[in-house]
């Protein structure tokens, strides 16, 4: 199976590959480049180009996000406070700056901004 698709966060190219997927491209993917990966999958290996393939390690090598921390991410993509995502996920506004805490040093960044810009780019989060 190879995936050819628009979406390059990496956690489509992760759930593709837990899927099955022996192969990953972007649909953007030169004709020549494709063929070689339908030959290359066809003799038993994987093809994923590199710069997929290195969002893909990235993910693997950091740690993941609680489904939880990923719901305290969405509410700060909408730019909700540490107020607001403890009511809209019925837990203390400690608790929230605790996730805020988590998610920062999981994601090796130092602001609310950076957080979500990077979830956005490997796909955690969508806007």
């Amino acid at each position: 199976i190879i995936v050819l698709t628009t979406f390059d966060g990496d956690e489509d190219i992760f759930r593709a590959i837990q899927a099955g997927a022996k192969g990953y491209l972007l649909k953007d993917v030169p004709r020549e480049a494709l063929m070689d990966a339908i030959r290359r999958v066809h003799a038993g290996e994987t093809c994923v180009p590199v710069h997929l393939a290195a969002k893909l390690a990235e993910r693997v090598s950091g740690e993941t996000l609680s489904p939880r921390e990923i719901d305290v991410l969405k509410l700060m993509a909408q730019g909700k406070s540490n107020k607001e995502i403890g009511a809209a996920l019925f837990i203390s506004e400690g608790t929230v700056k605790s996730h805020v805490k988590a998610i920062f040093a999981k994601m090796n960044v130092i602001s609310r901004t950076e957080a979500v810009a990077s979830a956005t780019r490997r796909g955690l989060i969508q806007l």
